[in-house]
């Protein structure tokens, strides 16, 4: 069977874990559970860093004693992890005697080798990092992570021949796929060609907390040499049958403010140990609130698990992939995630559920028989490609092609009106869309396991794997609808106030206009607002790489959806968001009036999707 190992970076335990944490956890478990669904022997870690000198320093102003302060904020990570339904194999405490024993006979082989020796060091430490930096990395004086100055020190210390590994190091990232995106990986290989690669301090003397080295007593060590070792520590090398049987990993996932750690410092690390080099490293973006990173350091965190008490915990992983382009940063607003919750999961999900298990039960109280396939709907699943985003960790691409598929079965049943039908043709439509709804609840089960899990409840069906995803496997179907799988959230309305520029013309300055990012754009799909007449509903695709636009437009009577659909357009990407009768517009459409006439604004058709409008 074909393995797969999955490794998130491990949090420091310095306080309770925000939403960033729980973004990479989810995403990783996202990747983990597809690959279980293709029949891999899948291992997921994940776990907490509880060695670092800001955890000692953060119980110390708890006025805790360092272990017990640490064993209840790892507690808190561990929690989160459960309460988003993390479906980790292994849990990694750097406290755990078998990573102390690891990362102890790791530094002690470097030393042997000569790969480790004495010296002293001098320098800017960020203790936000738990590094050293030098002055080309500092902005305006400041750590540009944390934005705060760094400390100048002065210590003995023990030093890894980081720099002897230069050209090895430049060689794997320069393979194809090592680190992605491309742009984090032409980051790492422009610094190596531009800077020096300095010997790297490797122990601290000795303090109150960390892994005392195996040479010296009287230091312990660096909490990055250690905490990087913990992706082999939890698989019990050099013996162990895990490490054996899925090392090197496939993914180490992490985020783009540790990626010279992992692409430079730990190769470094196991090429000096022999060890093979992990098969990639995947960094994704930051989490952001009005444009600026979400961190504890920055103050500006969200509680996860005070968002789950709020929330449905598939809801917040829903929003999580179709807001965030997978690889870039992206802004969380509750706003989104009561409109994505009430539309997308409610409205196309939910009410597709209920509407085929509700006609499904009525009309076949003792079960709906296997029936030949309405194939103008079977084939508009295209699992292949679904499949396809995923191997390319595309996830927002592969959960919009799912919702396609989602949106194609209520077009089918709005079409075709089963309630309507008798016989053969009721069977026909009622047996493929119920195959449709169990196969739809197989591709979601990675991204929305709960909601998946209730689906196949009321289906009376087991799960599957991937291989389970053709239509006609089930030969009966007993149904028993249950609740409604999302109950809607109330949203307050909110009214767009413009402003009358026309009046102060003379006024206006050219720097307002700059700040208006104009996008050339194409209608991919148009439905009704459910509450609002005179509205349509529009998801507009921005191009290669850009997450999609929902906007809400007052073109009704103008045009109709057939004279909409695929049209390109003109749209502002940068516009606040509002919630116009419970859901929300991300976006307006330039268009022309004239005697009450609304026409679009359109570019010529060779202008490309994404194209900026000056």
């Amino acid at each position: 069977m074909k393995t797969f190992y999955i490794t998130t970076a491990i949090d420091y335990v310095n306080a309770k874990p925000h939403i960033g944490h729980a973004y990479e956890k989810v995403t990783a478990d996202i990747i983990a559970r597809w690959h279980r669904l293709k029949g891999e022997d899948v291992f997921f870690l994940t776990g907490t860093d509880d060695n670092a000198q800001k955890n000692a320093q953060a119980a110390k102003e708890a006025n805790l004693p360092t272990m017990e302060f640490v064993d209840k904020n790892a507690k808190n990570f561990k929690e989160m992890c459960d309460i988003f339904n993390i479906s980790y194999n292994c849990f990694i405490r750097t406290t755990e005697k078998r990573h102390i024993k690891v990362a102890q006979d790791l530094f002690s082989k470097a030393f042997k080798s000569k790969n480790i020796y004495k010296g002293f060091y001098e320098g800017y430490y960020c203790l936000g990092c738990e590094s050293f930096k030098t002055e080309k990395e500092l902005v305006e004086g400041k750590c540009p992570e944390h934005n705060k100055e760094p400390e100048l020190r002065k210590e003995e210390t023990y030093f890894f021949k980081l720099g002897k590994y230069k050209n090895k190091i430049i060689t794997l990232v320069s393979s194809k796929d090592f680190i992605i995106p491309k742009e984090r990986k032409n980051e790492i290989l422009s610094r190596l060609k531009s800077e020096d690669l300095n010997d790297l301090s490797v122990s601290r003397q000795k303090s109150e907390w960390g892994i005392t080295t195996p040479i010296d007593k009287n230091h312990t060590i660096y909490v990055w040499y250690d905490a990087l070792i913990n992706y082999i520590s939890a698989l019990d090398p050099p013996k162990g049958k895990n490490f054996k049987k899925y090392w090197p990993a496939d993914i180490h996932l992490i985020g783009k403010g540790i990626n010279w750690f992992h692409s430079v410092i730990w190769p470094a690390i196991l090429f000096s140990a022999s060890i093979k080099q992990p098969k990639q490293v995947v960094v994704h973006g930051y989490l952001t609130m009005n444009g600026q990173k979400i961190s504890k350091s920055l103050g500006n965190v969200i509680d996860p698990v005070e968002l789950a008490k709020k929330y449905s915990v598939d809801s917040i992983r829903y929003v999580f992939i179709k807001d965030i382009p997978f690889g870039q940063d992206g802004d969380f607003s509750e706003e989104s995630l009561k409109a994505r919750h009430n539309n997308e999961l409610a409205n196309d999900l939910g009410n597709l559920v209920s509407r085929v298990l509700t006609l499904t039960e009525k009309n076949f109280p003792k079960g709906l028989k296997k029936s030949p396939l309405d194939k103008k709907l079977t084939s508009k699943l295209n699992i292949k490609k679904i499949d396809f985003h995923m191997q390319k960790l595309e996830l927002q691409q592969a959960l919009n092609e799912i919702w396609k598929f989602i949106n194609e079965c209520n077009k089918h049943i709005n079409d075709e009106k089963p309630w309507e039908l008798k016989g053969k043709e009721l069977e026909k439509h009622l047996y493929t869309l119920t195959e449709s709804v169990r196969i739809i609840a197989i591709l979601i089960s990675p991204f929305i396991p709960e909601t998946s899990e209730k689906i196949f409840n009321q289906l009376e069906q087991k799960k599957g794997t991937l291989k389970d995803a053709v239509f006609g496997k089930v030969k009966i179907y007993k149904v028993k609808k249950g609740e409604i799988l999302f109950k809607k959230i109330e949203m307050k309305e909110k009214t767009i106030q413009p402003e009358k520029i026309e009046q102060n013309l003379d006024k206006v300055d050219i720097e307002y206009f700059k700040k208006i990012d104009l996008r050339v754009a194409k209608i991919k799909a148009v439905s009704d607002h459910p509450n609002a007449e005179k509205l349509y509903l529009l998801v507009l695709n921005l191009g290669k790489g850009e997450h999609e636009l929902q906007v809400l437009s007052g073109l009704k009577g103008d045009y109709t959806k057939e004279d909409l659909l695929g049209k390109k357009v003109v749209v502002i990407r940068n516009l606040k968001h509002v919630v116009i009768r419970g859901v929300e517009s991300q976006g307006m459409l330039l268009a022309a009036v004239f005697k009450n006439k609304v026409s679009l604004i359109e570019p010529d058709s060779d202008i490309e999707v994404g194209a900026k409008v000056m």
